[in-house]
């Protein structure tokens, strides 16, 4: 083995925390003040098919319908706001999801578990299962358990995961050995003379 030999890198996501740091990254995106939830499905070749994240319908303004808690159906966020599962779903860049997997940061509910079962997704991975106690929880397991979709928790190995756009210095990152700057390429191109090509060819001749 060439000592000088580049070898890849060791520290690298593997594919379950890449999908759930999508997840969590498209949690991001939500206006809900409470919660913050984001999905990501994946198909079976590890592509990502669809991204979502709680929050209200399109059309429907974010700073007019309601964003607190309320026993009032007509001013409580859960009758307005679109789950991030749902999102997801919606938002899928392919022409079905049979077989594909989600994570997402909390446990899906009824509602959602409902959506997940009729999209033909058939696992689902989550972070936090912490409203197991709820009734829309123990119903969306029960209808899993039916439906034959599994469902399994997120064990992290990095507790964090930073994005940090000053992290890759682009303009003074080391070259390879074999790998020419922008100078020397800059060179290359000048010193090279145009190609010029006869109209009369007699080449297929």
């Amino acid at each position: 083995m060439n000592v000088n030999q580049v070898i890849k890198r060791t520290n690298y996501l593997d594919w379950p925390e890449y999908f759930m740091a999508t997840a969590f990254l498209a949690a991001m995106r939500s206006k809900d003040p409470i919660t913050q939830v984001g999905a990501c499905i994946v198909n079976g070749k590890n592509i990502i098919v669809g991204i979502g994240y709680n929050g209200m319908p399109n059309g429907c303004s974010d700073d007019k319908f309601p964003w607190q808690k309320s026993k009032d159906k007509l001013t409580t966020k859960h009758t307005y706001v679109c789950h991030a599962e749902l999102n997801a779903v919606l938002n899928k860049n392919c022409t079905d999801l049979y077989g594909c997997t989600m994570y997402v940061g909390l446990f899906p509910c009824n509602e959602c578990a409902k959506v997940i079962i009729q999209s033909g997704i058939k696992k689902v991975v989550y972070l936090s299962d912490k409203h197991s106690y709820k009734a829309e929880t123990i119903a969306a397991k029960k209808m899993f358990d039916v439906a034959g979709v599994t469902y399994e928790p997120f064990s992290p190995k990095n507790k964090k995961i930073v994005i940090d756009f000053e992290e890759i210095d682009w303009n003074n990152m080391q070259q390879c050995d074999f790998s020419p700057n922008k100078d020397e390429v800059d060179v290359l191109e000048n010193s090279l003379e145009p190609l010029h090509i006869s109209g009369d060819s007699n080449a297929n001749q």
